[in-house]
C-alpha cells in the first residue's frame, strides 16, 4: 500500500500511478474507534481517480448512509467491507464496541446509496475457529451484493495471533458451499488474503468443488480441476471484487 495522509498527497499518488499504466486503485485505511475508516476529508481525491481514468475500490469498514452517499456521487466503482456475524469477535479480536447491528446497518447503508458493494467474510477470524461466519452470511444475503469475497484467516509473525493456525481448508469450503446455496446468483470469489503453500492448494481445489466463480492468484490444481469440470476459464488482472462487471461482460 502507498501512502497517502492527507489529499493533496492522495490525488499526487493517484496520478502518478495513472502515468505509470494503473487502470484501478484500492483506497483503504486504518480505522476509527467507532470502526470507520476516516474518508470524509478524502471525498474530493477520491474523486479525482474518477476523472482521471482509474476504477476505484474503497475499503470503508462501517459505513454511514451520507459517506456512502459521497463515495457514490465521486464515482467510486465499489465499496469493499468486511462483515462479522458474532458480536464477541467484533469486541475480542476487533476491539470495538460495534455490535453485529452496525455491521448490518452499513450494508443497509450500501444499498440504499445504490453503489456497487462486495462484502467480505475472514473465515477463522476469532483465533483460527469459526465463530460467526454462517450468521455473517445470512445478513449479507439480505442485501443482494454485487459479489461475495471469501477470505482465510492466516498468522502473522510479530501479531498476537502469529502462534495460531488457520481453519482447515475443509471448514473454509464448507462456508463457501452455504454461500452458495444461500446466494445462488451472486458471483463468490475465493480472495487472495488466505494461507499459502500446502493449504492454499488444498484450499482452493476445493473452493472450485464448493462453486466459487473466481479466485485471485489460483494455485494450478485448481486451474487443472476448473478444467476438469469444464468449466469456462479467463483471467483478470484487476482486483477480484470486480468480478461482477467481468461475468457481466462475458454474458
Amino acid at each position: 500500500m502507498i501512502p497517502a495522509e492527507t489529499p493533496r498527497r492522495l490525488v499526487k499518488t493517484l496520478r502518478r500511478i495513472k502515468n505509470k499504466g494503473a487502470v484501478g486503485c484500492l483506497i483503504s485505511g486504518g480505522c476509527l474507534r467507532d470502526g470507520s475508516v476516516p474518508l470524509s476529508r478524502f471525498i474530493s481525491a477520491i474523486a479525482e481517480a474518477r476523472r482521471i481514468g482509474l476504477k476505484t475500490v474503497v475499503h470503508t469498514g462501517l459505513v454511514s448512509f451520507e459517506i456512502a452517499k459521497k463515495l457514490k456521487k465521486a464515482g467510486v466503482s465499489s465499496v469493499s467491507i468486511d462483515i462479522i456475524g458474532s458480536d464477541e469477535t467484533i469486541r475480542e479480536i476487533y476491539n470495538l464496541k460495534a455490535t453485529i447491528r452496525d455491521y448490518e446497518d452499513s450494508l443497509r447503508a450500501l444499498k440504499e446509496a445504490r453503489i456497487n458493494f462486495t462484502p467480505h467474510i475472514l473465515v477463522g477470524l476469532h483465533y483460527g475457529e469459526l465463530k460467526g461466519e454462517l450468521n455473517a452470511l445470512k445478513i449479507i444475503s439480505k442485501y443482494n451484493p454485487s459479489a461475495l469475497i471469501i477470505i482465510v484467516f492466516f498468522p502473522i509473525r510479530g501479531t498476537v495471533m502469529e502462534k495460531i493456525n488457520p481453519p482447515h481448508p475443509r471448514k473454509v469450503a464448507e462456508i463457501i458451499a452455504q454461500a452458495r446455496f444461500m446466494m445462488p446468483d451472486i458471483p463468490i470469489v475465493l480472495g487472495c488474503a488466505r494461507p499459502k503453500r500446502k493449504h492454499r492448494a488444498e484450499m482452493d481445489v476445493l473452493a472450485i468443488k464448493a462453486g466459487v466463480n473466481g479466485i485471485a492468484f489460483p494455485e494450478k490444481q485448481a486451474i487443472k480441476t476448473a478444467l476438469e469440470f469444464g468449466l469456462q476459464i479467463s483471467f483478470s488482472p484487476i482486483c477480484c471484487s470486480q468480478i461482477y462487471e467481468d461475468i457481466a461482460r462475458k454474458s
